[in-house]
């Protein structure tokens, strides 16, 4: 499994796409059997490498369950590690193939009717999403993510699409990663990264358009 070099600015890698150094201490110390310097690993990276399986997976216990199946894969591979990537990416890529992997599986988390999904929504919450999808100058549809209102429209609506797609978008979108570290994580090439997320985010915005036929 290669581990190529990336920059991404805010996330917990060195600049020159190696292992943080506020991370190698405690992954050596972790290699050792420490257990302090185990949880303080596992309680630096849990939570973002959650929330990320919770948008792939939209199951809170599936997200918990695979959270925790990728840290102990991530211990039991530890001593592999080698650092020419962070260990925040390299953690990543084991979370989303888990995450990728159980959804392909599990036929009960396949795509769901577009009717049942969207009628609990009130007329207020379908008419602030008119507005948003008619303005040309608004950003990409998943930037609607940031509006509390309309949050939950947005989430539902990536349930529709694949397991690819959405991967991407959650990474890209959701994460900020860059196009080189979303294909790190994911083991395809920059261009097809590019190219998926282009149809994901279409494919987004004809969904969130169809709540308001």
């Amino acid at each position: 499994m290669t581990e190529a070099a990336n920059t991404d600015i805010g996330h917990p890698q060195a600049a020159d796409g190696r292992v943080n150094k506020d991370d190698r201490p405690l992954i050596e110390q972790s290699v050792k059997g420490d257990s302090a310097a185990i949880e303080r690993l596992i309680l630096k990276y849990q939570n973002r490498i959650y929330n990320v399986v919770l948008k792939i997976c939209s199951d809170p216990d599936d997200a918990a369950e695979l959270t925790q199946e990728t840290f102990v894969k991530v211990l039991e591979n530890l001593d592999k590690f080698e650092g020419r990537s962070s260990f925040y990416t390299w953690a990543f890529r084991i979370a989303v193939n888990l995450t990728l992997n159980y959804r392909q599986r599990n036929a009960r988390l396949a795509i769901r009717s577009l009717d049942s999904d969207y009628e609990q929504y009130d007329s207020q919450a379908k008419q602030t999403l008119k507005e948003f999808l008619s303005d040309d100058s608004a950003p990409d549809p998943t930037a609607i993510a940031e509006n509390k209102e309309l949050h939950e429209i947005v989430i539902g609506a990536l349930n529709n699409l694949d397991e690819a797609q959405k991967a991407v978008i959650v990474l890209r979108d959701f994460e900020g990663m860059s196009y080189a570290r979303i294909a790190e994580v994911l083991g395809i090439e920059i261009g097809t990264v590019r190219s998926r997320l282009s149809r994901a985010r279409t494919k987004l915005r004809d969904i969130l358009e169809a709540i308001l036929k």
